[in-house]
């Protein structure tokens, strides 16, 4: 019997939402669905991820983090 490969989908617990307005400008980040916390910077994201339990060691990977509309950089509006 042969196996079919699937792509494989992630669901990373942490997701940082689009950039909302604000004074400042803010990303709602969600932890396993749910809303936590307001980031106004990169290092926010860190922290409320420490304070979660979950650590974040790359930025970048896909299997911890979703970054959506926009990426770890983007924090104002377009």
């Amino acid at each position: 019997m042969t196996e079919i490969a699937s792509p494989r989908i992630t669901h990373p617990r942490i997701m940082v939402l689009g950039v909302q307005p604000g004074n400042p400008p803010f990303r709602i980040v969600e932890i396993d669905g749910q809303v936590v916390a307001e980031a106004r910077a990169v290092i926010d994201v860190l922290r409320i991820a420490a304070q979660a339990g979950l650590p974040i060691h790359d930025l970048d990977d896909p299997d911890v983090i979703r970054w959506v509309r926009g990426d770890k950089h983007t924090w104002t509006l377009r």
